[in-house]
């Protein structure tokens, strides 16, 4: 499945943002589906992650309560509030047709098939 990601863009220290990856696989509501981030200079790291059947969700400490995961059938969003400098980073939707059922593997990067292109969000300070 083709993920195509948007939403990105230069925001202020304490405003939002909301990114959408979009999916044109009629299946796409039994993916579990995630979002990676990549800093400048780091390595890419898990954001957040929506399974298929529980709709468990699962987030990074640091992102706790001001990120949202959320999809309907064909979309995947994050919403971003509070957002902070050191959340500036190329952002990644993937996504993998089964659910996860462990927190392990729905923040582990190898578990996911699809990836999208990434867009690019930059907080100021």
């Amino acid at each position: 499945v083709q993920l195509q990601a948007s939403g990105g863009g230069l925001v202020q220290a304490g405003e939002s943002l909301r990114l959408s990856c979009a999916a044109p696989a009629s299946t796409f509501d039994r993916y579990t589906k995630g979002w990676f981030r990549q800093a400048p200079g780091k390595e890419r790291e898990f954001v957040a992650a929506r399974s298929w059947i529980g709709d468990n969700t699962y987030y990074a400490d640091s992102v706790k309560g001001r990120f949202t995961i959320s999809a309907d059938k064909n979309t995947l969003y994050l919403q971003m509030n509070t957002l902070k400098a050191e959340d500036t980073a190329i952002y990644y939707c993937a996504a993998v047709k089964k659910s996860v059922f462990s927190t392990e593997t729905a923040t582990t990067q190898n578990s996911y098939d699809y990836w999208g292109q990434g867009t690019q969000v930059t907080v100021s300070s």
